[in-house]
């Protein structure tokens, strides 16, 4: 089996953020594994509602809003680890990574991942990080727009000329030559004008009305770093990978850092991909909903393996099962 040999190997798994849900997440793997169930049955019970309903069921748009989204993709994705684990313990594979890391909000399932928040704290943290959020875009409105086809001088070129009309930043540095604006409308507007004169091949305004890893997230910042301050972190058990710096993180005080900062402050993926390769890195397995990071992965570097364990990917390498199976009733 491929997996078996790719698991062994010096890899890296990786998580992935918002934008990856999709309605009818996990269903499947809920039908076929005991260990998927635990974890989506437990979701239900810390987050006081059925999150397993609204992965299976939707409505679509109340998926979607931050504050839903956050906790059904980290659901999901530990899902998918915990199913992965359940497959592959049996057989003698520990499921041991060199390093993790998550995109934005998946850096709190690399956490989870890592050892160093149990999954419950970790809903409870996403949940809360969810509901700022939105209450931030509430009293800072904004938005968010992906520019392809501009390197990083000439976009910080266009980001300053454009910030004479209000707040806007780079918010995600995603792969080389594709990269996320953040920011007020009217600033971010005049950026996505600026990036189409200049050359840009897409620039695209994304669907949502949150100016994630912006100044604009200042608020929701402080008010996060109250709670996330009272929930217990320990040492991870494998470097993790931050969003900020692109550098690994080894304490929990550094960890806390982290995730307190990370709203207001740029992503660096294409940063913390180069390194954990530097850092001799081979594989990188994508745990989570759709396969969003492993696109990424292949545009920053051609030579590393990647591997895209979704959730209906497990089902099928895993577990041999027909992507058709009906699944049974949500709890």
């Amino acid at each position: 089996m491929e997996l078996l040999h790719t698991i062994k190997k010096r890899m890296a798994l990786v998580f992935p953020g918002q934008g990856s849900q999709y309605v009818g997440m996990g269903r499947l793997l809920y039908n076929v594994s005991p260990a998927a169930r635990r974890v989506f049955d437990r979701a239900n019970d810390v987050l006081g509602f059925s999150l397993t309903t609204l992965c299976f069921e939707g409505p679509q748009a109340e998926l979607d809003d931050t504050y839903n989204a956050q906790p059904a993709i980290l659901t999901v994705s530990i899902a998918c680890l915990e199913a992965l684990r359940e497959k592959l313990t049996p057989l003698g594979i520990n499921v041991s990574p060199a390093m993790v890391a998550g995109h934005s909000l998946g850096e709190f399932t690399a956490l989870v991942a890592a050892g160093s928040l149990q999954f419950d704290e970790a809903l409870l943290l996403v949940r809360e990080r969810g509901r700022l959020m939105a209450e931030s875009a509430l009293s800072r409105p904004g938005g968010m727009a992906a520019v392809i086809g501009l390197d990083e001088t000439q976009l910080r070129a266009v980001v300053d000329e454009a910030q004479s009309y209000g707040v806007v930043t780079m918010a995600n540095a995603n792969s080389p030559g594709q990269t996320v604006l953040s920011g007020e409308v009217a600033a971010l507007t005049r950026a996505m004008e600026l990036a189409k004169e200049r050359g840009a091949k897409l620039v695209q305004r994304l669907a949502v009305s949150i100016a994630s890893h912006s100044p604009l997230m200042q608020n929701a910042s402080l008010r996060f770093a109250e709670f996330s301050n009272q929930i217990a972190m320990v040492k991870p058990t494998v470097p993790l990978i931050a969003n900020i710096s692109a550098s690994m993180l080894h304490t929990v005080e550094e960890l806390r850092a982290e995730i307190n900062g990370q709203l207001t402050r740029p992503v660096q993926w294409t940063g913390s991909v180069q390194m954990m390769i530097e850092e001799g890195v081979d594989t990188f397995i994508e745990l989570g909903p759709k396969q969003v990071l492993t696109g990424l992965i292949k545009r920053i570097n051609t030579q590393v393996q990647t591997l895209s364990l979704s959730d209906v990917e497990i089902v099928k390498i895993l577990y041999g099962a027909d992507s058709e199976l009906p699944a049974p009733a949500a709890s």
